[in-house]
């Protein structure tokens, strides 16, 4: 091996610039897809998902570095050879070719933890991982967002007059006669041993229908909403995709404990590969089964209350449908079933670029085709099956997501609290320098709540003294031998009174009655400032 000693400098600079072009030319392009394409579509939940994607990136290089920086530390620390021959990939092993002992190590006559070849090839498993993560999460968004494509047609339906006619309240018609209650009241439905292998199958055919869709958006409008409401319940159901994307894409410290009690049991005896790719599939199945047996029974109570609708089925959104009460729990199953799979599929690539098709992690062709064909069947139904089925039930818990919101509306109260709360820091500053004109105070916290929570019209009266106060602080500062000044204090003074009198309940003499939360306000507050005004004057 030739050192850096003996190495061209040219060469070395040549390697260093290339990899520093890469770095910086994946960093622009990231930077413009983001705002050419997210920006624009103003999908801030699907930047967060990306900048989820780039920490993971940055944990994993982090974890690849500690490993280049401590080999050596790792491949001195020494064990005895009898805890070095036990639970090994291969029943049997030559020593010779696979264990390069340290010095350490080898004077001890004991065997090191990890060989420094070993902790380069776990290197080389990070950067499989990073990169199987990084496309399994593009093609399951690809997937889901492919399936959700035909609920934009389905949302165009609801504009319609066919639509509205087929769910006119003044229309009855039994509950068994809606293409919803003839999609879930079956025979089966009402038995337990029966109801869930059906709710199974449906999975695997027509996940969700045009009627699922229809009734689960006429039940979430008409709980959170209001029947009659125009709502765009298809891009909200995106918003939240988009949102538990970010969620599912990530990797939390619980999931690396099951990645590593899957590298545990791949050594030889416990027939891994005969069980382990399998249970990521079954954990799929069961969260499926469960969303759409969740459908079933908002069906099935519905039906109990009345077996006569009035338009179409009414189902009443509860979080009493869900595994402990917690829509969210089966997006948590999701990110684990996303990783465990991410991380299979990573393993049977390493695995295969390291030690070939046949090796003591795979010894039969056929377990390679089965890990795989596994991996790629779950990604499949993960996609393009449970996530959009995930997206659609879930909305029928208790309560509604913050994403019911668009982004721009969001933005739009944000800025205004902003406002608000500048307006009433102005305010209080402008009083301190003002006269005091014996006016309701109140604290920091309930004037901004006031000022953000309530609507600018209710803030009518105090905006008119606000500006009294002003010019009376302004009369004052001309000193005190100005002739206005006694005329200024007993009209601010007789201005004062009237709005106790109005916080108190009473009315004005010589002011008709207006209403606080009209616009007629503007005309109350303009006589009291034009008054003002002219007894200034």
């Amino acid at each position: 091996m030739v050192s850096l000693e003996r190495t061209p400098t040219w060469a070395v600079a040549t390697v260093c610039f290339l990899l520093i072009l890469i770095s910086i030319c994946t960093e622009y392009l990231l930077h413009f897809l983001v705002k050419r394409f997210l920006s624009m579509k103003r999908r801030k939940s699907l930047r967060r998902a990306l900048d989820n994607i780039k920490s993971e990136l940055m944990l994993l290089g982090f974890v690849s570095l500690l490993l280049t920086v401590s080999e050596k530390a790792i491949a001195n620390i020494c064990i005895p050879k009898s805890s070095n021959k036990i639970f090994l990939p291969c029943p049997t092993t030559n020593s010779a070719t696979y264990f390069v002992e340290e010095p350490k190590c080898d004077s001890q006559a004991k065997a090191s933890l990890i060989s420094r070849d070993g902790a380069k090839q776990v290197k080389y498993l990070i950067i499989c991982l990073a990169f199987v993560h990084i496309f399994s999460s593009l093609l399951t968004y690809s997937l889901g967002i492919a399936k959700m494509r035909r609920w934009q047609y389905w949302e165009a339906k609801t504009r319609t007059l066919e639509y509205q006619f087929t769910t006119d309240p003044r229309r009855f018609q039994f509950a068994r006669q809606t293409s919803f209650g003839r999609r879930h009241l079956k025979f089966w439905s009402d038995h337990h041993i029966l109801r869930w292998p059906a709710c199974f199958l449906r999975q695997f055919y027509e996940s969700v229908s045009a009627a699922d869709y229809l009734t689960l958006r006429h039940g979430f409008i008409a709980a959170h909403l209001g029947e009659g409401t125009n709502f765009d319940f298809q891009n909200y159901i995106t918003r939240a995709l988009d949102n538990d994307f970010s969620v599912v894409v990530g990797i939390s410290w619980w999931v690396w404990i099951f990645s590593v009690i899957f590298i545990f049991f791949s050594a030889h005896g416990f027939h891994s590969h005969l069980w382990l790719p399998f249970i990521p599939l079954l954990m799929l199945l069961l969260v499926g089964t469960k969303l759409q047996g969740i459908m079933t029974e908002m069906c099935l109570d519905s039906h109990g209350k009345s077996h006569v609708v009035r338009g179409t089925v009414l189902v009443r959104p509860s979080d009493q449908y869900f595994w402990l009460g917690r829509p969210k729990l089966l997006l948590y199953f999701i990110h684990f079933i996303f990783f465990q799979n991410s991380f299979q599929l990573a393993f049977f690539a390493w695995a295969w670029l390291k030690f070939g098709m046949r090796s003591c992690f795979h010894r039969e062709i056929s377990d390679w085709v089965i890990g795989v064909a596994v991996g790629v069947l779950v990604q499949f139904i993960c996609g393009y099956v449970t996530l959009p089925l995930y997206a659609l039930v879930a909305q029928m818990g208790s309560s509604m997501k913050k994403t019911v919101f668009t982004e721009g509306v969001v933005e739009g109260l944000r800025k205004w609290k902003g406002r608000a709360k500048k307006r009433v820091a102005r305010r209080r500053q402008r009083g301190r320098h003002g006269c005091d004109c014996n006016f309701p105070h109140s604290s920091p916290r309930a004037s901004v709540d006031a000022g953000v929570d309530s609507p600018p019209s209710f803030r009518l009266e105090a905006a008119a003294m606000g500006m009294a106060s002003v010019d009376c602080g302004r009369l004052q500062g001309a000193g005190g031998n100005n002739k206005h000044y006694n005329t200024c204090s007993d009209s601010a003074a007789l201005s004062s009174c009237d709005d106790d009198d109005k916080l108190k309940g009473k009315r004005p003499v010589d002011e008709p009655d207006h209403k606080a939360s009209s616009f007629d306000g503007f005309d109350w507050a303009t006589k009291i400032h034009r008054n003002f005004s002219r007894h200034a004057m």
